[in-house]
């Protein structure tokens, strides 16, 4: 992908108001800078200030390759405030995902206690009896083939617990792994697509007695063939 601009940022802003802003973080650019640096989201903050002081911070992650709602939090006391939401569980966040393969039921519950897979791979998780609890309810919004004439299927996952790569872990663990998935589905194949894992909505009760902040984030250009294939018929007006 392109390198990213302090206006192509602005320009996937999807909410502010004066304590965090929600972006649409696009798929294959990393939050922060990494170890061997390169772009990346963080750097191009300061165009997100809106007359602050200071530029907004992250207040929480998503993976590289996963595209959607991001949470910025504007100033020190907004961060803490969603740091604890997110740390309590309050704030409820929807993924779409297009699977490998078809559950079936139409909708379950996964609770599945996750681990580091060893010390050596860093943040690739895996099912671990003795790991820290992690629970994923899911949904399946439409189902299809793929060119090759098999079964894929588009999913609603909604996290109860925020563990490192939760949804992937817990959908190649159930036997339907993400779509392009690198690391714990078919992604390295030749001609794998990207991942196919969207943070669509992010619901954030930020002022207490006050409405929720609910935004969505639309359907990455990425996704939408296989959406298709689905039966997705696009975004409501």
């Amino acid at each position: 992908m392109l390198p990213m601009t302090p206006d192509d940022l602005v320009s996937r802003l999807l909410y502010r108001d004066g304590l965090m802003l929600v972006v649409d973080k696009p798929a294959g650019l990393p939050v922060h800078r990494g170890p061997k640096g390169g772009d990346n989201l963080e750097d191009h903050f300061d165009a997100l200030r809106f007359g602050l002081p200071r530029s907004p911070a992250l207040a929480h992650r998503l993976d590289r390759d996963t595209s959607g709602c991001l949470v910025l939090g504007r100033h020190r006391k907004a961060l803490e405030r969603l740091g604890k939401l997110f740390h309590d569980g309050r704030i409820k966040k929807t993924y779409w995902a297009i699977v490998e393969g078809a559950p079936q039921a139409e909708e379950g519950h996964i609770d599945m206690a996750l681990g580091k897979l060893d010390s050596t791979r860093g943040w690739w998780m895996r099912p671990d009896p003795l790991g820290l609890p992690a629970q994923t309810s899911w949904r399946v919004m439409g189902r299809g083939r793929d060119a090759r004439g098999d079964d894929i299927a588009f999913l609603e996952l909604k996290p109860h617990t925020g563990r490192t790569h939760q949804l992937r872990v817990h959908c190649q663990a159930m036997g339907w792994p993400i779509l392009g998935d690198p690391v714990y589905g078919h992604g390295k194949r030749e001609g794998a697509p990207p991942l196919h894992l969207h943070a669509r909505e992010i619901d954030v009760p930020m002022r207490e007695n006050k409405e929720r902040i609910v935004v969505r984030a639309p359907a990455p250009s990425h996704m939408l063939d296989t959406l298709a294939l689905c039966g997705w018929s696009g975004e409501e007006p």
